[in-house]
């Protein structure tokens, strides 16, 4: 039996067939460069008067571009993208007239949404917030509602980010109440940014132990999800039934329950998730849910098998850095040796 034959019967043994059809061969990994200094330069730019209009059909695909390339979590590459992007769609908000003035407006809107959700995963508080306000204000410029709703979301991860937990559950909620009312006949780009705000509200809602309203809000959230009957990525929210489960998990660990998490972890059929980030998510989560049952030997693999889907959430996150560091300082003996080798490899010492 070869190698990788022998590690999927493993992943599948200790998680169910549903959650992980195959470990990935590693993907190419690279490390996080410097370049949140350069994002912080371009994102109190201002344009000059001289700068000349931007070609809004060329800043539409580098806008997508950067979109895809955080949703691979390629995350160094998406840093380096990010300065000169968020310049450009300020000088097309600018520049821009009549009709290229809103859709210019919805690409500053994806754009900071873009740099927003780096500076998270870099821990960047205020940075994060700069840019979720200005994704937020841009939405508003463009005059789009389903840009609007889809700039909440990342308004909301921030609000969380700060522990405004509270006014992060109204952002959320109160922006999917907005939707609701306009879907009669829903679209998928409609049904899935309304169902991301509700699986929002409910992650926030579980970090204040608020179960009520946690439950509440992924119970509408699956029926968005089994409305729009697939796994997509539509507005960029990787949003469907297998999402859902997902956010199932996250919010059963987040409440302390880790034994449900593993279980709700078991039946994602994580193959139907249609981005990196999304399937990283749910292995660090599952990861989590291990450490916290004392299974440190399933931690361990399943931590492995996220780093080899997308290896820069391991080592340019310092949440997952902290997650390593947990690990092997709580191993028992019988795992410490392997946890200290994977530790090392990651620069991570007790």
């Amino acid at each position: 039996m070869s190698l990788s034959a022998m590690r999927r019967r493993d992943f599948v043994g200790l998680t169910g067939a549903a959650l992980f059809s195959a470990v990935l061969q590693p993907a190419p990994t690279s490390q996080p460069t410097d370049g949140i200094e350069d994002i912080a330069a371009a994102l109190v730019h201002y344009p000059a008067p001289a700068d000349p209009p931007i070609d809004l059909t060329a800043l539409a695909r580098a806008v997508g571009d950067a979109k895809s390339t955080y949703q691979a979590c390629r995350y160094a590459e998406v840093t380096a993208m990010l300065p000169g992007l968020l310049r450009s769609v300020r000088i097309a908000c600018a520049t821009a007239t009549g009709d290229a003035h809103h859709r210019a407006h919805v690409l500053s809107a994806e754009a900071h949404h873009v740099a927003a959700s780096i500076l998270l995963k870099q821990d960047d508080k205020g940075l994060a917030w700069l840019a979720a306000d200005r994704s937020t204000q841009a939405a508003h410029d463009s005059e789009n509602p389903l840009m609007i709703g889809s700039s909440a979301r990342i308004i909301t991860r921030a609000l969380m980010d700060g522990k405004h937990h509270r006014a992060a559950i109204n952002t959320a909620s109160g922006a999917a109440q907005r939707m609701d009312a306009d879907l009669a006949r829903p679209n998928d780009n409609d049904l899935s940014v309304y169902g991301s705000l509700l699986l929002s509200g409910a992650v926030a809602a579980a970090q204040t132990s608020d179960r009520h309203t946690a439950v509440e809000l992924l119970d509408k959230a699956d029926q968005a999800g089994r409305r729009l009957g697939h796994d997509g990525n539509h507005m960029w929210t990787a949003f469907g039934p297998n999402n859902v489960l997902c956010h199932r998990v996250n919010i059963a660990l987040t409440m302390g329950d880790a034994g449900t998490a593993i279980d709700y972890a078991r039946r994602v059929d994580i193959d139907a998730l249609p981005i990196n980030e999304r399937k990283a998510t749910l292995l660090l989560d599952t990861a989590r849910a291990f450490l916290t049952w004392n299974k440190h030997d399933q931690a361990l693999y399943v931590l492995r098998a996220a780093g080899e889907i997308a290896p820069e959430e391991i080592t340019a996150r310092p949440a997952t850095l902290r997650l390593v560091r947990d690990l092997l300082v709580t191993a028992p003996i019988t795992v410490r040796r392997d946890a200290r080798e994977y530790a090392e490899s990651l620069g991570v010492s007790a």
